[in-house]
């Protein structure tokens, strides 16, 4: 596995579309299309049930800097007087492997809190409580937050095709 530097590439792979799949088909593609090579990338986006999806696929620049700290701001300021609390973390992996395309999901289900807790993890770990937790991802360790990880769920989906096909 290289990393795009590692492997030439130093442009900024545009997310130009409306879901998550769409943007990591479209980074893979680019990516494939430049190393003639399998390769694979990802988008992720937290979603929210009140805010129809919100905010998805703008979740690293929901606020007008995309800072953390406003980003989160701006989520809690959105579900404020919204009952429904539910979100997930939903990765997308695209991999261009032998010419095709294949994808694998990862989903975290769990609500979004009022207030911030913990001081571990970035984006929007610290309003972010996984089901079957009490803690936020910012509460945990990178062992626990393992656990829930919508990313982990995703890389485990993918090196089990790898496994099957290599």
């Amino acid at each position: 596995i290289k990393t795009l530097k590692e492997a030439g590439i130093f442009i900024d792979i545009p997310e130009p579309h409306d879901t998550l799949e769409q943007n990591a088909t479209e980074k893979s593609s680019v990516i494939y299309n430049l190393i003639k090579s399998d390769c694979f990338s990802e988008d992720t986006g937290l979603e929210t049930d009140a805010l129809t999806g919100e905010p998805g696929v703008k979740s690293a620049r929901y606020a007008d800097d995309g800072a953390f700290d406003n980003n989160i701001d701006k989520l809690l300021c959105n579900l404020k007087g919204k009952e429904n609390r539910n979100a997930q973390f939903k990765t997308i992996i695209s991999l261009m492997f032998r010419g095709k395309e294949y994808k694998f999901e990862g989903v975290c289900k769990g609500i979004i809190i009022a207030c911030r807790r913990g001081q571990n993890g970035f984006g929007y770990d610290a309003v972010f409580m996984p089901e079957g937790s009490d803690k936020t991802f910012a509460e945990m360790d990178m062992k626990e937050k393992n656990i829930y990880s919508h990313r982990r769920k995703a890389v485990e989906k993918l090196s089990e095709f790898l496994e099957k096909h290599l």
